[in-house]
């Protein structure tokens, strides 16, 4: 009777324990090459730029676009240099968000976030209204 019960458990769950420990030991190790993993790719690296002209906005959106690079943008030494180029770097960086599903804040006058589509940018409401200079009001 408990043989039957055993060989029932056994088709439903798998073989027993007393089957693994009959195993050899190197049947019970699963080898991984490591040169098969891609660690380079799977970190995410969180980069500071300087902007001081329109061109060196390339190197973030480069980054922006491999997928893996969130990217701290001091945009300081080109708003006092040129706003007009400012506005043209910053738009730039915007449509790379948008064309990535990404998302860009800035924070402070002087630091802009730009993250891939995996990261998202936290906006308290309070923080957001107070930017936009609306009042909170309770509905």
């Amino acid at each position: 009777m408990k043989d039957t019960f055993s060989r029932i458990k056994e088709k439903i769950m798998g073989p027993l324990d007393d089957e693994l420990e009959e195993l050899p030991e190197e049947d019970q190790y699963l080898e991984i090459n490591p040169s098969d993993t891609s660690e380079s790719k799977a970190k995410i690296i969180v980069k500071p730029f300087i902007i001081n002209e329109f061109q060196d906005i390339k190197p973030a959106l480069d980054g922006l676009r491999e997928g893996y690079t969130i990217a701290l943008v001091n945009i300081k030494p080109l708003k006092d240099k040129d706003i007009v180029e400012l506005k043209r770097a910053v738009n730039k960086l915007k449509k790379t968000c948008d064309a990535i599903e990404g998302d860009i804040a800035g924070f402070g006058e002087d630091w802009i976030v730009a993250t891939p589509s995996f990261a998202q940018v936290h906006r308290s409401e309070i923080d957001v209204k107070t930017a936009i200079g609306e009042e909170t009001k309770d509905f």
